[in-house]
């Protein structure tokens, strides 16, 4: 008997500076695509979704949040890997509290036992489509 595919329900918190968006990478081995995507992750039982975006940044790399404002919901359906997904994505704009981050050209945290980049990277590589961003939509929710 087969797993029944699940919809995901996750957090992201977009963190514009300027013509800069603070973004993790991500490959996709299958289509051998590099793509970016802003952080968080999912929520637990109980937990809200603004609760699991501060609670992601602080797991994922130290950071604590400020500004954070409610931009909408988000669904993405998608294939990840060669593996059909679906999320629905409550999207946030939100602001790093230290200055330290604003300075970081990038660092590493671990997802489980895998290794993620996060780094700054121009608005206009992603709305030009030099890089991916995904899910894409999320581009309608930068501030030109």
């Amino acid at each position: 008997m087969s797993k029944k595919p699940k919809i995901r329900v996750i957090t992201l918190g977009l963190i514009q500076d300027k013509n800069r968006l603070f973004v993790s990478e991500g490959y996709d081995s299958v289509k051998n695509q590099e793509f970016y995507r802003p952080l968080g992750g999912g929520l637990d039982f109980g937990e809200t979704s603004f609760e699991a975006l501060k609670r992601e940044f602080q797991e994922e790399v130290k950071g604590e949040l400020t500004n954070i404002q409610y931009l909408g919901c988000v669904e993405n359906i998608f294939i990840y890997n060669g593996k059909p997904g679906h999320e629905i994505i409550q999207l946030y704009g939100c602001d790093f509290s230290d200055r330290k981050f604003y300075e970081l050209e990038s660092l590493f945290f671990f997802e489980g036992k895998r290794e993620v980049k996060a780094l700054w990277i121009e608005i206009d590589r992603l709305t030009s489509g030099e890089l991916v961003l995904v899910p894409t939509k999320l581009l309608e929710f930068v501030q030109k």
